[in-house]
């Protein structure tokens, strides 16, 4: 039986300053993975906080399907990383959206 009120993603936004906001964590039930969610809940989350201007958010370098969906969503490597161990490494990614506020 298929129940559709069950949740199968969470994300969590963090208001860093007027225009720059944080997207950590992102979540999405394995089963639930390369559907098309997480694409939908970025657009979502652009939409909701429209007066961002700037999106950061990071995740390890090893995991290369994260990598490319944050790329394909815009997002760009800042060029900040931070080795844990020689197995996992955080990469960092920012992405900035044009303000026609300015």
């Amino acid at each position: 039986m298929k129940n559709s009120n069950i949740p199968v993603r969470a994300i969590r936004i963090v208001r860093k300053d007027n225009n720059t906001f944080r997207v950590s964590p992102v979540f999405i039930l394995p089963e639930h993975q390369g559907k098309g969610f997480a694409q939908k809940v970025f657009s979502m989350i652009e939409d909701i906080y429209n007066d961002a201007v700037i999106w950061e958010l990071d995740t390890i370098l090893q995991e290369q399907g994260n990598c490319y969906l944050y790329e394909k969503l815009g997002y760009q490597k800042t060029g900040e990383i931070k080795e844990i161990n020689e197995k996992m490494t955080i990469v960092y990614y920012e992405k900035r959206l044009i303000s026609f506020l300015s």
